[in-house]
This record gives structure tokens, sequence and C-alpha cells, in this order.
């Protein structure tokens, strides 16, 4: 999209400027008297139709986020930002690098070849979020795929230039920046959508439609799990006391952002980090916004009650190996109390009486059981597949009719909503008190104490020395 002055780069600009790409797709759909050759032939996207989005964050989470991107033909990768020139993920999941070089690379070289692309303006490639939202005039929506200590600052820094976002999960880092985000979203009317893709699935909506239709009755018990964190949690108990040197291409001082300061050390980048409190949120951050989602959703949980820990062991520096967060919560609408337990690390639920024998848990080391007053159903990890067991109590269930709106894909909802489309699924106004509840798993384990918690205000009303968690202090100079 074409770029404004500088003189008119104000509050009231921008949102008229997001009001007019929704409205030149809605009005370029309806103008159907000129025929598409004229606009530059078939499967092309007139440049005023295009949404131009910023990348923060282009390790391995972000160099898969700007693939699926990329195959949005309305979408222009126009810029990206990274504190890592280049990192090797061969070790991970992820494989292969990643960071500025390679993923500026991989945007370029698509662009590049298309043959819609008569004058290809190569991305835009910054260190610093903060001069890239300064100086990249035409971005109108940002994906933050960033450790999480650094999702909220850059979350907040795009929202306050009336930017729509996409934020990796979990969300923020603490709870207070997660109710701040929340708001501050709301208030600037942007199009948002966490990283939680299963909520964007057919399983979710399945679940929540059973658990509606009583399928399984009034649900009074939750159990959610997840194997992941056993490679990078609970290995370390201390900061290693090697200082090597920083290695060529990575800024450490903005990879710091608002941490305290700590020599580099290839235990905290460019994976390990979720397992380090200062910057990571262990197992339950980075899967239960997965996998508790069903229980979130079908259930319409809101704040609990309490909450209380136990783990393998706690210490100031890193996340434990293992863990279990009970929390309670109370009655809402015409539901009873439920009481909603996250395993993590490996741990696994009692097994249901009513598997059948050899049969495991769906989903692995993923998932979910709800336990009902009439039965139990059990879905994999990133709400998937539901099933009521055993099976023969599936088979003889009659499927209620689908009412939930079906997605179009979990980017792809949420650049509807960028373009003035319905909100996607998983905004802010959802996905936010979802992660403040979650986090709260992580405040009980740090403060080893059952808390008593009051929601709104959010307070351990019995444990004062829970503020420190829930509001951690920043460092360096960085405010939200």
């Amino acid at each position: 999209m074409k770029n404004h002055s500088k003189s008119t780069e104000s509050k009231n600009t921008k949102i008229s400027r997001r009001d007019f790409i929704g409205r030149a797709a809605a009005a370029t759909a309806a103008f159907t008297v000129v025929p598409r050759y004229v606009l530059g032939g078939s499967g092309y996207t007139a440049p005023s139709e295009k949404l131009n989005i910023a990348v923060i964050g282009t390790g391995g989470q972000g160099k898969h986020n700007i693939r699926t991107l990329l195959q949005h033909a309305d979408v222009q990768v126009m810029a990206i930002c990274d504190v890592t020139e280049e990192a090797d993920y061969s070790r991970f999941y992820y494989g292969g690098t990643a960071g500025r070089g390679p993923v500026k690379e991989l945007v370029d070289k698509h662009y590049a070849g298309q043959k819609s692309t008569a004058k290809y303006k190569p991305c835009a490639c910054y260190i610093d979020f903060r001069r890239m939202l300064e100086k990249e005039r035409s971005i109108d929506a940002v994906l933050v795929a960033t450790p999480d200590h650094i999702h909220a600052i850059a979350t907040m820094a795009a929202i306050n230039r009336g930017k729509h976002v996409y934020c990796e999960k979990p969300l923020i880092h603490s709870i207070y920046e997660a109710r701040k985000i929340t708001e501050a979203a709301r208030q600037a009317g942007v199009a948002t959508q966490m990283g939680n893709q299963g909520h964007s699935g057919e399983g979710i909506r399945l679940t929540c439609e059973w658990i509606w239709d009583g399928a399984i009755g009034d649900v009074r018990e939750v159990h959610s799990w997840s194997g992941t964190g056993v490679d990078w949690a609970g290995y370390r108990i201390a900061r290693p006391r090697e200082i090597p040197p920083v290695p060529a291409g990575l800024n450490w001082n903005l990879w710091l952002g608002p941490a305290s300061k700590r020599p580099y050390h290839p235990a905290y980048t460019p994976y390990n980090w979720r397992g380090w409190w200062d910057f990571g949120t262990g197992a339950i951050g980075d899967m239960a916004c997965h996998n508790m989602d069903p229980a979130f959703w079908a259930l319409k949980l809101g704040h609990p009650t309490s909450v209380e820990a136990s783990s393998t062991g706690i210490n100031p520096e890193t996340t434990p190996f293992a863990s279990i967060v009970y929390y309670q919560f109370p009655a809402r609408e015409n539901m009873p109390p439920v009481k909603v337990t996250w395993y993590g690390g490996g741990i696994m639920p009692p097994r249901p009486e009513e598997l059948e024998p050899g049969r495991e848990l769906t989903g692995g080391g993923n998932g979910i059981l709800f336990v009902g007053d009439k039965g139990k159903i059990m879905c994999g990890g990133w709400g998937g597949n539901p099933r009521l067991i055993p099976e023969t109590k599936m088979r003889a269930y009659k499927l209620p009719p689908r009412t939930i709106p079906r997605s179009k894909g979990h980017h792809r909802d949420w650049i509807n909503a960028c373009k003035g489309g319905k909100p996607a699924s998983s905004n802010f106004d959802y996905a936010g008190p979802m992660t403040e509840v979650i986090l709260l798993g992580n405040v009980a384990l740090r403060t080893g104490k059952k808390l008593l918690w009051d929601g709104p205000n959010m307070k351990a009303t019995n444990v004062p020395q829970a503020d420190k968690y829930i509001r951690p202090e920043y460092h360096n100079g960085w405010t939200l």
C-alpha cells in the first residue's frame, strides 16, 4: 500500500487507513465489471488490496510464520526485524538456519520470483524493532515471534502506533503484561490474534459443541498435560560461569531487552531461553495455551478462586523439570465449579477406567481430558480430535449440529480481521485473560504457596510476596 506523508501520521489517519484496507478489498470483490486481467491477470492482487506486514523475531517460529504468510496473495511481508543475523536450528525441531539473513533471503526470493511482481522492493531489514516501527510508516500489521520476555514490549510498541498485531504464545511474560496488552489493544481498536493455532482447528470446536450439548453432563474435572520441556527445563540451577564471546551478528543487549544484565552464553539462545525465568515461562507457558485452550472455551473459564502447585524442584533461575498445577474455578453461568489440573514435563494424569486396555490417552505427550457426570472426553494436543471414551460410547453418540463458525485458518482469520472482517477467534480479549490464568500457575510454583486469587485486581490476597512475579521489574531503561 502507498505510504502517507509524515504530516498525516496521526491516530485518526491510521484508523481511516485501516478502514480503507477493508473497504478496498470489499469494493474490488463487488466491482466485477472490470475484468481481472485489466488489474494484472489471473491470481494477481492489486497493491491497494495488500496488507503490509512486518515481523519482529525471525527465529525458528518466526520463520515458520513467515512461510505461512507468504502463502497469502493479499499479504506483503515488507519488513523484518531480529537481533540475530543468523542462528543454527539444526539441533531443534525447526531445522536449518534462521535470523535476519536467511529470512530476508527467503522473503526476497519468494516475491522476486512472482510473475505479477513488476518492480519488487526488497524486504526491509532491522535489528531494533523500535527503529523499524518508526521508519517504516506503511506497516499495517505486525507479527511478533520473539522470546517470551520481548512479547509485551514489542506488541505494545506496535499497538501504540495503531498496528494490528499477531503475537505468538504465550501472549506475554507476566500477568500484568497480559492485562495491559489486552486493554491497550481494545482501546486502540486493532485486530489481534495469539499464536495458539489449534484454536482455529476443527477439534476444539467439536469439543465445545459436544460439551454444550451435554455429551458428558456437567464437567467437574479437567486434566491437561504436555511432555514438552524435558530437553531444556531443569537441566541447570544456576547461571553459567563461563563468559564466551558474543557471536558475530548477535546484538546481546537488545536480546536481553528488559531482563537484568548478564553475560552472553549459548545456554540462553537461540532455543533454551524457555527454561530460564527471566526469558521464558516454562512448560506451562509454552504448551498450556495450546492444550488447556479447549477447557477455557468449552467451560467458559474466568478467574480461578485458588491455585497451588508442586514440582521436581524450584529455584530463582530456571523452571522446574516437571510440575503439577491445580486450579479451582467457581460456578459459571449454568456450569458447576470445576478443578483443572496441569501436568508438565512428562507427568500424566491417572488413566481413565473407561479407556480400553492397550489404548493410550489421545495425543500421547500432549492432550486434555474432560471428566463429566455422565462420561469423559479426551482430545489430543493443540485442541485435537475429541473422542468420547470408551469407543462404544463414541459410536452411540448422536453428534449435535455444528453451531460454531469454522475457521479459514489461524493466520487467514487474523488477516481478514485486519481488513475489517470479524475479530479472529483467539484475539486478545480471549487470549489475554486465558494467558493470565495460565501464568498464574508459575506464580504458584515460584512462591510455593496456595494462592487465593483476586483476578480483577491481580492480587494473591494471602501471599503478598507474589506481587514481584505478577508484575516483574523492567531493566535497562525499558518500559511497557
